[in-house]
């Protein structure tokens, strides 16, 4: 880094992820006196201050904003370079990095992906499960290239590559009486039974919310959580029920750990699944690829899903 790019560049970076100096410094291993005397030369060479000075730490300026943009274009197209170039000394074919929810990763992503490294071995694949719309900062950020998640509202600094439209339904373990009957099930039969739900707050627990606000009568959980394999888990056990999405219990449908009902009316009531990128990030040749790979994927797996009945056609 230091041989292309001033550290001025990393000390930066970093200063606005941690909100203080010495955060930034603990990180970098170098002395905080060090990191202030770059940024202060810094912000003398462009004539204006790129930090605020708070009592609890520093907040990034408007300068100071259209700076660090530019930074982190500067250090992804770096690590790029760097791949690049060590694919020149190994055998490897680039990298893609992933971020996505905790149920695409625990649910159908391992298998797509294991069957991408079975075709593109030299391709390297990082995959991170974020929660909910958390999914989206660490593209906006600039530390991965393409996130996949559920109810990703449209904003600045993201670009759509494709949109999945993705109702929730009843989750029940296979010896349920609900379980013996196919087809979309009605919300007075769920509200009888014990349920557990995301916990209030995240991006799913709204979407149950506005399914179950046409009950009349109020539906208490006997557990929230906002960890799905802690609701499939507990729903396999038999503690309850539960309204999830099928992608997230696709594997355990599969396996016959879980079923998976829709709803009736299910039309009202979904997760729009997103797979998105930077709005101004060229992807490399390895990200192109394993995009392609991955909507073919997901495109065959919704169809699955609707001919089994558990998706509208």
């Amino acid at each position: 880094m230091a041989q292309l790019h001033s550290r001025k560049l990393q000390y930066l970076d970093e200063i606005a992820r941690a909100g203080s100096i010495r955060k930034a410094a603990d990180r970098l291993n170098v002395s905080s006196s060090a990191i202030n005397r770059q940024i202060l030369a810094l912000e003398e060479e462009f004539g204006v201050p790129l930090f605020e000075r708070l009592p609890r730490g520093l907040r990034l300026t408007a300068a100071g904003e259209l700076c660090i943009e530019h930074i982190r274009e500067v250090l992804k197209d770096f690590e790029k370079l760097e791949t690049r170039i060590r694919a020149l000394k190994v055998p490897q074919a680039g990298q893609v990095s992933l971020v996505t929810t905790v149920g695409l990763a625990s649910g159908p992503l391992p298998d797509i992906i294991g069957r991408f490294i079975e075709k593109n071995p030299r391709v390297h694949i990082k995959l991170r499960s974020d929660g909910g719309t958390t999914t989206v900062n660490p593209v906006l950020t600039g530390d991965v290239d393409i996130g996949l998640g559920f109810n990703i509202a449209a904003m600045p600094g993201i670009r759509t590559l494709a949109t999945f439209d993705i109702p929730i339904g009843a989750v029940v373990p296979p010896e349920h009486r609900l379980a013996r009957e196919a087809g979309p099930v009605e919300l007075t039969e769920l509200v009888q039974e014990r349920m557990v739900l995301a916990q209030s707050g995240t991006s799913l627990r709204d979407v149950i919310n506005l399914v179950l606000s046409s009950v009349p009568v109020p539906v208490e959980p006997v557990l929230e959580t906002n960890s799905s394999e802690t609701v499939r888990q507990l729903v396999r056990r038999g503690i309850g029920i539960s309204l999830l999405n099928p992608l997230d219990v696709v594997e355990e449908c599969r396996r016959g750990d879980l079923v998976f009902r829709p709803l009736a009316a299910m039309k009202t009531h979904h997760q729009p699944m997103k797979l998105f990128t930077r709005a101004r990030a060229s992807m490399d040749a390895a990200t192109n690829l394993f995009v392609e790979f991955l909507l073919s994927e997901l495109v065959s797996l919704v169809a699955d899903l609707r001919d089994d009945g558990s998706l509208p056609t």
